[in-house]
C-alpha cells in the first residue's frame, strides 16, 4: 500500500464491535488504477451528534482529574500514537483512518455544560478539555464549540484545564486572560519534538513546532499558566530530546512539564506497527522492541500506575532524564492552584446593562 501523505494511520483496522468487515481487493484496486479512479476518498467528513451529557467522569488513578469533556470525537490531527483512536470503534468506525477522516461534533455541548453546572447537586471539580480528542482541532475554527464552552465557564466562574497541540487556542486569548485573572484556567501545550520532520511524521495535521513554541510564549506573556506535555515519548524517535525540549519551553515561560511513555493499546498496536514499517523502515523493529521493553515485552500495558510511565531500563532512563531536566530548568516553577471558591451557578443569563 502506498504511503498516504497527510495522514497518520495508513489503514483501517477491523472494528471489534462489528460482526462483519470489508477489505479492498487487489483486483478492485487494479480496476481503479485502469479507470483512473480512487478506491476511497481521503477527504475529512463531519457528522453532528446529539449527546445527552458532555461531562465524563474520570476514574483513572493515573490522571489527577475529576471530569473530562470532548466537544469532538475523532481527530483530524492524525497523531499515529493517539490512545483515543480506540474510542472511535464505539461509534461504529475504525480506529485507523476513520478516526482521522470521520469527525463527530457535539454542537449542543455548551448548553449541556451550562445545564450540568447549574444543576442542584453540582459542586465545582477539575474539568479537562480534550481528555480524549483535541478541542482545538481544525473544525473548531469554524464551529467555535470550545469557545462557547469557555464562555459558559467564565460566566459561572468555574475552573478548567485545557490540553491541545493547536495554536488555534490563541484565538480565545481574550477569554483565557479573563479566566486566568480569576485563577480559573491551566493550559497544557503538547509538544513531542523540536524537530519539524518528526512532527510531520508523527502528527501530520497538527500545528507546526514553531507555532506551538510561540503559543507557549504568548500564553506565558499573558500570565496564563502553561504546562508542556511531552507525550508520548517514543524510544528511538524522540526520547533523545528530553533535555533540549524542557530547556526550550522553560525559556519561553512554561511553568511545568510532564510526559508519558507511548503505549499501543487495542487496535493502535496494529496501526502503529503498519505505520512505523513505512515511516521508519530502517529502525522499525528497534522502535517496536524498545516499546515492548517498556511494557514487559508487550506493546501495551493497561495497569494503572504502570501504563503511562512504563517499567524496565528504558523507562527508567526516561524518568531519570525528566527528573534531571526539571531540576535543572524548572526547579522553582509551579502552576498556581485553581480557585474553586468563586463558582456561581446562579449567575444571571442576562447581560449587564452597563
Amino acid at each position: 500500500m502506498q504511503y498516504i501523505k497527510g495522514r497518520g494511520a495508513q489503514l483501517n483496522t477491523h472494528n471489534k464491535f462489528l460482526q462483519h468487515s470489508y477489505e479492498i481487493r487487489d483486483d478492485f484496486l487494479e480496476y481503479c488504477r485502469l479507470e483512473n479512479e480512487k478506491s476511497e476518498t481521503n477527504k475529512t467528513s463531519y457528522l453532528e451528534t446529539h449527546p445527552k451529557t458532555i461531562l465524563n467522569k474520570v476514574t483513572s488513578t493515573d490522571i489527577g482529574l475529576a471530569y473530562s469533556m470532548n466537544p469532538y470525537q475523532g481527530c483530524e490531527h492524525g497523531c499515529i500514537y493517539c490512545y483515543a483512536r480506540n474510542t472511535h470503534e464505539y461509534w461504529g468506525f475504525s480506529a485507523g483512518l476513520d478516526f482521522e477522516r470521520k469527525i463527530l461534533y457535539k454542537a449542543n455541548a455548551p448548553e449541556l455544560l451550562e445545564k450540568k453546572l447549574r444543576s442542584k447537586h453540582w459542586k465545582p471539580e477539575n474539568i479537562m478539555f480534550s481528555g480524549n480528542t483535541d478541542c482545538y482541532q481544525p473544525i473548531e475554527q469554524k464551529l467555535e464549540i470550545t469557545r462557547k464552552m469557555l464562555q459558559v465557564l467564565l460566566k459561572l466562574k468555574h475552573p478548567c484545564s485545557i490540553i491541545t497541540k493547536n495554536a488555534l487556542i490563541l484565538r480565545d486569548l481574550d477569554l483565557l486572560k479573563s479566566m486566568s485573572k480569576l485563577h480559573l484556567v491551566h493550559v497544557s501545550i503538547s509538544i513531542t519534538s523540536l524537530s519539524e520532520d518528526t512532527r510531520r511524521t508523527l502528527e501530520p495535521r497538527t500545528t507546526t513546532i514553531k507555532k506551538r513554541l510561540k503559543t507557549v510564549e504568548i500564553l506565558a506573556q499573558n500570565n496564563i499558566p502553561v504546562n508542556v506535555m511531552m507525550a508520548p515519548i517514543i524510544p528511538s524517535i524522540n526520547n533523545h530530546e528530553i533535555l533540549s525540549l524542557v530547556k526550550k519551553v522553560s525559556e519561553l515561560g512554561a511553568k511545568s512539564v510532564g510526559y508519558t511513555v507511548v503505549r499501543l493499546n487495542g487496535a493502535i498496536g496494529k496501526i502503529f506497527t503498519n505505520w512505523v514499517q513505512k515511516a521508519y523502515p530502517d529502525r522499525a523493529q528497534k522502535i517496536l522492541h524498545q516499546i515492548e521493553d517498556c511494557h514487559g515485552g508487550a506493546l501495551n500495558d493497561s495497569r494503572f500506575g504502570k501504563r503511562m510511565r512504563g517499567e524496565g531500563k528504558i523507562a527508567e532512563q526516561i524518568a531519570l532524564q525528566f527528573r534531571l531536566a526539571k531540576k535543572k530548568y524548572l526547579s522553582n516553577a509551579t502552576l498556581p492552584p485553581l480557585d474553586y471558591t468563586i463558582f456561581d451557578k446562579y449567575q444571571s443569563n442576562q447581560t449587564t446593562l452597563f
